[in-house]
């Protein structure tokens, strides 16, 4: 199989269009700079994942799919994460000056115990397991990725969610110092979750994949991961979890709310006003395969939206 580059794909299926006409004055003024940093990370990646921390042995989740996993150089080295560029090598690139120790992330809110995590308090906190799921991107590109984590809901249960609490919202790392400075979009990064969506199994508290340490492009120290939604509302780097009664705003939503709207549900039936989401290309892979309903666990989430009309909902 040949993997895929960005160019393989028309920019009209990558990047929303404000972004894109953005994107020839944003890399003709950072070219060299980028340019430097990929070859840089180019020639270190290899090291890099060797001094990896590992996780230990973790048990496979019966939750994995066993579909064909994407290769680590792909997972690693092809990813949204715009704090860092909006290309998909960027992160890879540049992301190299985020510092992942020390870590907080604080949970608050409509919380009957709101607390303060540290980044080793998490890798304690509960078992940590393989979760090997699909990863479906709004862009129509999709990855299967061996995720390390535990379910969200373990980390919630800690601080006892009020009854008023309907929503969760997550906020991201932002400094100015080292990422993007431009308001591509609203900083800092946000995203939210419906609590059931939340406590749902699926939703998966996560801190490493292929065995290791979350790679800083991929999110580290602590993300989540949404497998049944499109890929960007699994936010990175998280820093804050609040507990809220309101539906949050959220970073895509406020900046193209006719494009993204706050559950964005993988559904083939729906289309991105400028693009179809019938079907995605796996990286790895040259031909288009159909869309799966919910990415393919309608079995086990189907149910939260009984009644919903997820085109409107969407």
């Amino acid at each position: 199989m040949q993997i895929l580059k960005p160019s393989d794909i028309p920019p009209s299926e990558i990047t929303p269009r404000a972004l894109f006409e953005d994107r020839r004055r944003f890399l003709g003024a950072a070219g060299a700079t980028l340019a430097a940093g990929a070859a840089l990370w180019a020639g270190l990646l290899p090291d890099a994942r060797a001094a990896a921390a590992k996780l230990g042995p973790l048990a496979r989740s019966p939750l994995s799919t066993d579909d064909t996993q994407t290769g680590y150089k792909s997972v690693t080295t092809y990813n949204n994460f715009y704090e860092f560029g909006t290309n998909k090598e960027d992160p890879a690139a540049n992301a190299g000056s985020l510092v992942v120790r020390p870590w907080t992330v604080r949970v608050e809110g409509l919380a009957g115990k709101p607390r303060t995590f540290d980044i080793d308090d998490l890798l304690k906190l509960a078992p940590l397991e393989e979760r090997i799921y699909r990863l479906r991107c709004v862009e129509g590109w999709s990855m299967v990725i061996p995720w390390a984590g535990f379910p969200l809901s373990a980390l919630l249960r800690q601080v006892e969610p009020q009854g008023s609490a309907k929503y969760v919202e997550f906020v991201t790392q932002y400094d100015p110092k080292i990422m993007m400075r431009r308001p591509v979009l609203d900083w800092p990064y946000t995203e939210g979750l419906r609590l059931d969506e939340a406590l749902h199994p699926l939703t998966l508290l996560t801190l490493g994949l292929y065995g290791e340490v979350l790679p800083n492009q991929n999110g580290a120290p602590v993300r989540i991961v949404v497998p049944w939604k499109y890929g960007f509302k699994s936010a990175k780097s998280i820093v804050a979890i609040r507990l809220v009664e309101k539906e949050p705003r959220t970073a895509w939503n406020k900046a193209a709310p006719n494009e993204y709207g706050f559950y964005s549900n993988v559904n083939p039936t729906v289309d991105h006003p400028r693009w179809s989401q019938a079907t995605e290309r796996r990286l790895g892979e040259f031909r288009k395969r159909p869309t799966l309903m919910f990415n393919g666990y309608a079995e086990q989430v189907a149910s939260l939206y009984q009644g919903m009309d997820l085109r409107r909902f969407f």
